[in-house]
């Protein structure tokens, strides 16, 4: 137990310890600041490391970058766990804010989102400039936060993960590589040779995460238990997942660390896949309401078709009167392409055209409210899809009516990794389940602090947070202030809610009384 002195403006509000001796605050002077005495509890904090991915590292804006890194939820961890003895807390910092980065002189990452208010856009555009990052300059040392940006639970105990020589063909991880002990090293592996006296254990996001923001465009591999074979957009088996985490909490538990874990929150209800909606197509829109009434017609042979075929729920239509829904490719629906062909053939429409009919919209509907249109998507809606419009000259149509017939959304089914469809959905949903349980029963067997995350982001995103000034923190895209502008990882004010969420674990845990942070300390959105 130690007693600190600690200014309560630091925190906004007071704090009375509630330490099992009932020490008392040491009162002071109306001019001095406040005696508070915190403890730790059972938990011995003085060696703390945080291993996990992106949003362990402090990720935001879609890069890894200084401030943000010093926003991280470890790093206020680490502040708090300093007020009862926690040890130095060493960050691989980037080379500066900007995020991007190099791999002998070559640009490999890209910089940090911002939002130009001046040009009214609402679509983020990465800052200027060239990242100073080099990541073949290896850091020396040892680092407290092991959080990989892009890891995978599996990752984090592949040999070679930090290979500077891996990178490029996509075998190692460029944030690893800048601060792996070697090049034949494992991420867990140099956690625990730091032989922490506490651990933060976050992983298991970026195991669904990829699927879902690729659209559903990878592989569920459950059933697959050789991960070696895994694409970047796939699903971890739930059981190498179960494997692999109880091998990371043998290896961080091996010397007699406590530690606290977390389970993994649904990421489809991120900004990423709600901000963009289902029906976008405004009747009054100059660009698009005048085509309607052509469009319509256009595809009323179409629909015709779909009736034949026992499939009208499959019919496009667009509203002169309200919003519209895209025209999206779901890979779930039977593909019909023969059919439609066969079908407007009976119709006695030209082969060419029954042929491109059948090709464009086999497996097309339009999107429900019950689809998720990821956030990326928005440039691409109503724009020419130009690799399906030399698609469609190559089967033989002039450029005029190949560009009329590649409109993204329109005229062109939106592709499948612009859309999470709910089979996609329930993927991803029964995998992180699965994963939770995991998360859960390990918990209980190694004794450990556990956070419920999943149960949080839900609450906070359909209520949002009240903070001590009257503001609420909500899941709102830019003006909420809980998520960055990458739509998936926390703001610095988010990071801070989450902080707290863990704290609050730790001390029902191990009985400490740690403070936790006061979020009003942390920017909601970073202002260029």
């Amino acid at each position: 137990m130690k007693k600190i002195l600690a200014l309560l403006a630091i925190f906004g509000f007071v704090f009375v310890s509630c330490s099992d001796d009932d020490t008392s605050p040491i009162e002071a002077g109306p001019n001095e600041p406040t005696l508070v005495e915190y403890t730790s509890g059972s938990a011995n904090f003085s060696n703390y490391v945080s291993v996990g991915n992106s949003l362990t590292a402090g990720y935001s804006d879609a890069a890894l970058f200084i401030d943000g890194q010093m926003a991280s939820f470890p790093n206020m961890l680490a502040s708090n766990f300093a007020l009862v003895g926690g040890g130095a807390f060493n960050i691989p910092l980037m080379a500066d804010n900007l995020g991007g980065a190099t791999l002998g002189g070559t640009p490999i990452l890209g910089n940090r989102l911002f939002l130009s208010f001046a040009s009214g856009s609402p679509v983020p555009t990465p800052v200027p400039g060239t990242g100073s990052t080099e990541i073949g300059n290896v850091l020396s040392g040892t680092f407290n936060n092991m959080g990989v940006p892009g890891a995978k639970s599996y990752h984090l105990v592949a040999p070679g993960y930090g290979n500077a020589a891996g990178v490029p063909p996509g075998l190692a991880n460029p944030y690893f590589a800048r601060f792996a002990s070697s090049p034949t090293t494992t991420v867990i592996g140099d956690a625990a040779a730091q032989n922490p006296s506490f651990f933060s254990l976050w992983i298991g996001n970026n195991d669904i995460l990829n699927y879902a923001t690729a659209g559903g465009n990878g592989q569920d591999q459950t059933g697959n238990l050789d991960p070696t074979t895994y694409g970047s957009s796939d699903i971890t088996d739930p059981n190498v997942f179960a494997s692999v985490y109880n091998g990371l909490l043998q290896a961080l538990t091996a010397q007699g660390a406590d530690g606290v874990i977390a389970n993994i929150p649904d990421v489809t209800k991120t900004p990423y896949f709600t901000t963009v909606p289902h029906n976008p197509l405004d009747p009054t829109n100059p660009a698009f309401g005048p085509q309607i009434p052509t469009l319509n017609e256009n595809f009323s042979l179409l629909n015709q078709v779909f009736g034949a075929l026992g499939v009208p729920e499959r019919a496009i239509t667009f509203s002169t009167t309200a919003a519209s829904a895209l025209v999206i490719s779901d890979d779930s629906l039977v593909d019909l392409s023969a059919q439609i062909t066969n079908v407007l053939l009976s119709f006695n429409v030209d082969a060419a055209t029954a042929a491109v009919t059948g090709f464009l919209y086999g497996q097309a509907r339009q999107a429900t409210a019950d689809d998720l249109i990821v956030f990326p998507s928005q440039t691409e809606i109503a724009e020419l899809n130009q690799e399906a419009f030399e698609t469609l000259q190559n089967l033989g149509l002039p450029a005029a009516n190949a560009g009329l017939l590649a409109i993204n959304g329109i005229t062109y089914p939106m592709e499948d990794k612009w859309v999470l469809t709910p089979s996609e959905q329930l993927a991803v949903t029964t995998a992180q389940d699965e994963y939770n349980q995991t998360i859960a029963a390990l918990a209980t067997q190694y004794d450990l602090a556990f956070v419920d995350s999943d149960t949080f982001y839900d609450s906070f995103i359909e209520s949002g947070v009240t903070l001590s000034d009257g503001s609420t923190v909500t899941g709102t895209y830019g003006t909420g202030g809980g998520f960055s502008l990458d739509g998936v990882h926390p703001s610095p004010r988010g990071s801070a809610l989450l902080a707290n969420l863990f704290i609050d674990s730790i001390n029902a845990k191990y009985g400490s009384d740690l403070p936790g942070v006061n979020p009003l300390d942390y920017t909601g959105l970073y202002i260029n």
